[in-house]
Parts: C-alpha cells; sequence; structure tokens
C-alpha cells in the first residue's frame, strides 16, 4: 500500500491543514517513510514506493508542488535508505527534508561567498534513514545543522541531531543547531504564518553561528 499525503505551511491553509506530521509516521515500526524534496526525485520515489512490499507513506510538501527540475520520461527508482549528498562541503554539514533542501542549498550558496563550505544532505527517506552518510559528512565537518519543518519537540530534526550526539560527539566542533517551525499550531493570519515560517536567512544565521566555533 501506498498513502500519499502532503504537508507544509505558505498557503495560508490555517493549522489544520498546513501542519507538518512526517516525523509521526517515522515513530511507527514496519512504515516506510519518503520525503521527496525534488521532481526528479518524486518520480524514483513514487515507483519504488508501488514496487515495494511494504506500507509506505510518501510526504509531499505543498510549497513543492510548482517546483519544476529535470524528470527523464523513461521509468526509474530510487533505492529507499539512500540520501543524496546535494552539495559537497567541508565546514558545515546541513541535513534538509522537503522545501528546505532548496532553502538549504541557498544558505549554502550565500555562505560560499563569506568563505564557508556548507555541504547538504537530502535524506529522501526518513524511514530506512540512511545514517552512514550523515555520520560521514559530520565526522568530515565536525559541525552539524537539521533544517526541517516540523515542530521543534520529538521532530525529525531531534532524531538526526540524537544520532549525532551518540555516534559522532567526538567529531564535533561546535553544538548542533536545529532549525525548525516554532511548538505552536500553524496560524491562518498571512503575517502571523510568514513570521512562523523559516528559509534561507535563518539557516545562513545558523552557519555562522557554528563558525563561530573554532
Amino acid at each position: 500500500m501506498v498513502l500519499r499525503t502532503n504537508i507544509g505551511a505558505g498557503r495560508g491553509t490555517a493549522a489544520q491543514h498546513s501542519q507538518s506530521f512526517h516525523s509521526i509516521f517515522a515513530h511507527i515500526p514496519g512504515l516506510v517513510v519518503a520525503v521527496p524534496a525534488t521532481p526528479y526525485d518524486a518520480k524514483g520515489l513514487l515507483i519504488e514506493a508501488i514496487k515495494n512490499d511494504n506500507p509506505v507513506i510518501f510526504v509531499e510538501h505543498k510549497r513543492l508542488y510548482n517546483q519544476k527540475g529535470p524528470v527523464p520520461e523513461e521509468s526509474y527508482s530510487i533505492p529507499f535508505g539512500q540520501a543524496e549528498i546535494k552539495k559537497e562541503g567541508r565546514d558545515v554539514t546541513i541535513v534538509a527534508t522537503h522545501a528546505m533542501v532548496s532553502a538549504a542549498l541557498e544558505a549554502a550558496d550565500e555562505a560560499a561567498r563569506e568563505g564557508v563550505s556548507a555541504e547538504v544532505i537530502d535524506p529522501r527517506t526518513l524511514v530506512p534513514l540512511d545514517k552512514d552518510t550523515i555520520l560521514s559528512s559530520v565526522q568530515k565537518t565536525g559541525r552539524l545543522l537539521v533544517a526541517d519543518e516540523d515542530n521543534k519537540t520529538c521532530g525529525f530534526a531531534s532524531e538526526i541531531a540524537a544520532i549525532a550526539a551518540e555516534e559522532a560527539i567526538f567529531y564535533l566542533k561546535a553544538p548542533i543547531i536545529r532549525n525548525t517551525s516554532p511548538d505552536t499550531p500553524v496560524p491562518f493570519s498571512p503575517p502571523l504564518e510568514k513570521a512562523y515560517m523559516f528559509g534561507k536567512e535563518a539557516l545562513l544565521a545558523s552557519i555562522r553561528k557554528l563558525m563561530a566555533f573554532a
């Protein structure tokens, strides 16, 4: 079975249509949780989901529905549990999901102009999770920023931070930073929703904070 659902704020549809609940699905043993961030990944992961014998929760971000990108006409699949390094770097590791992947890439490009090399990793599936790629990057850079639109408490960013703390703490040069949505319902008011959301500038500020540690 493949269950498609969507998440994400930014379209003024209030709390009941804007929440990000992918971490809840990841908490349930036996479910595969796919979180595509690009058109290419969406097609490849969906084909893999249909072929897979396990129940798959296919979580799509609403702000990405209008995103365009290269997608081959032929059939292809992307294996579950295989993260992709969207941009290589040496100073900071950014693990980002959904719409935060493009924001992380924008922040990484801006940071590069300041002499900071950021590596951007897209897990593509929360379950199974490619820990090896993430940990290898953290061991290289020594700094970790997690960008995920879920709420901060008990969210996916907390899981990534815990994994790094358990398995790569002696490589860390700075505290782990989580950029997430606040622990509140998504506001319906456009100005409040805008304040609720975060993007490139918040990630760039976190990169600068991480680099302040020698």
